[in-house]
């Protein structure tokens, strides 16, 4: 793989974020794009309402450029419309909350229903393609394991999970965008050991992406990333992973999105069954913010867990390099 390209793509992707978020910001004031803040979310978050949210249009401007600059396959396209599909359920989302004024934006069925049929059109075509088979590569073991018939059932489970957990994560400020941005690091790395140009690139414009969108979205945020961006991110993190032949991996990198979705999951569960809390408020961000730690502190947090997980991730597949050779 063309080292040239790979610092192309990464310098890209994060030069049109700096570029365009000063453009973008103040044009979704004018036409008064803002966060809505839940009332049932942290007290202190409703100082955050009216903050232009659907700043994930731009990251998906920057991949999508680096992308192609760099990498003209078919694969590569491909890959791309199924993360901007994604994108765009979150903006129709984000659209319905901003524009239409419902806070919630698509029902739970509705956002369900899209998410399903792309991801099964994802799976079914790039396996009819050639470019998916259904082997994966098992944590701490030097083969990897044909699923057969199980393979469909668990990528489409892995697909969905993912991208409804990574904007589960994003609801405070520079929590999702950093640690996205360490998992898209680790399959970086994952993506040159096992020569995947496409989810290689894919990995590094991600990375660039968000490291740039950081500067804007550290706390206090100058915009949020929105449904868009988040659903975006998440599809990119599955497509990589499944394409690598990785995605029981996520449960290792994604340790921090498998947290906050098992967070609400519990919260629930708990609740309707006996009308008592487990925690504070859900996601388990919240929590930590009722008791009593800033945004900066949980993100740090977040993000050395994050990276800790990703280091046993990498000694995980150690095992299975002479397969890469």
């Amino acid at each position: 793989m063309d080292s040239v390209s790979l610092v192309i793509s990464f310098i890209i992707s994060a030069v049109i974020v700096v570029l365009l978020m000063p453009l973008f910001i103040p044009f979704l004031h004018r036409i008064k794009f803002g966060q809505s803040i839940r009332e049932e979310g942290p007290s202190w978050h409703q100082k955050k309402s009216g903050t232009p949210t659907m700043g994930g249009i731009v990251l998906i401007v920057a991949v999508i450029v680096a992308g192609l600059v760099t990498c003209h396959s078919m694969k590569m396209m491909l890959m791309l419309g199924v993360c901007v599909g994604f994108g765009l359920i979150g903006f129709l989302d984000d659209y319905i909350k901003v524009v239409l004024k419902r806070n919630l934006g698509l029902t739970s069925l509705q956002k369900f229903l899209l998410q399903l049929a792309l991801t099964v059109f994802y799976i079914v075509t790039f396996k009819n393609l050639g470019y998916l088979d259904s082997h994966v590569i098992i944590p701490f073991m030097a083969n990897t394991i044909d699923l057969g018939v199980f393979y469909i059932p668990l990528a489409a489970f892995v697909v969905l999970a993912v991208v409804n957990s990574v904007n589960l994560t994003d609801g405070i400020d520079g929590l999702a965008g950093s640690v996205t941005s360490i998992v898209a690091i680790f399959f970086v790395v994952a993506g040159l050991i096992y020569k995947q140009t496409e989810s290689t690139l894919l990995a590094l414009t991600a990375v660039g992406a968000c490291c740039a969108f950081l500067v804007f979205n550290r706390h206090p945020a100058k915009i949020f990333m929105g449904d868009t961006g988040s659903l975006f991110l998440g599809g990119m993190i599955s497509v990589v992973a499944i394409s690598l032949k990785m995605p029981i991996f996520l449960i290792l990198v994604g340790i921090v999105y498998l947290i906050e979705a098992l967070s609400v999951i519990i919260q629930v569960a708990v609740f309707k069954s006996t009308g008592k809390r487990v925690f504070k408020m859900s996601p388990i961000h919240h929590h930590f913010e009722m008791c009593g730690f800033n945004e900066n502190k949980i993100v740090a947090g977040a993000s050395i867990i994050t990276l800790v997980a990703c280091i046993i991730a990498v000694l995980a597949f150690l095992p299975n390099l002479p397969n890469a050779m």
